[in-house]
C-alpha cells in the first residue's frame, strides 16, 4: 500500500472544535519541510507558501502553528534588515 494523498493546513490553522484540547492540525509548511527531508517530489513552492501562511496569520490576528515557517519567516525578516 502507498500513501499518495496527506492532509494538512497551511500555519497549522483550524482543528476540531468537538475535540477538547485538539491543538490543530498538521501545518503544511512542516510537512513540505519532511518530504524535502526525504527527498520527495511534491511540487509546492515553499516561498510562496510562507506568503500565504504570513498573510492568513496577520489576517486572522494568530501566531503561526508552524514551526518550520515560523523560522523561515524569522530567517526572511533578518535578510530584510540587513
Amino acid at each position: 500500500m502507498q500513501v499518495s494523498v496527506f492532509d494538512s493546513s497551511v500555519a497549522g490553522l483550524g482543528g476540531c472544535p468537538f475535540a477538547q484540547g485538539a491543538t490543530g492540525n498538521v501545518a503544511t509548511e512542516d510537512l513540505l519541510y519532511l518530504l524535502d527531508g526525504l527527498g520527495i517530489a511534491h511540487g509546492v513552492d515553499m516561498d510562496r507558501l510562507l506568503d500565504c501562511s504570513d498573510f492568513i496569520c496577520g489576517a486572522l490576528g494568530r501566531a503561526n502553528a508552524s514551526r518550520v515557517a515560523s523560522a523561515l519567516l524569522r530567517r526572511r525578516a533578518a535578510r530584510c534588515v540587513t
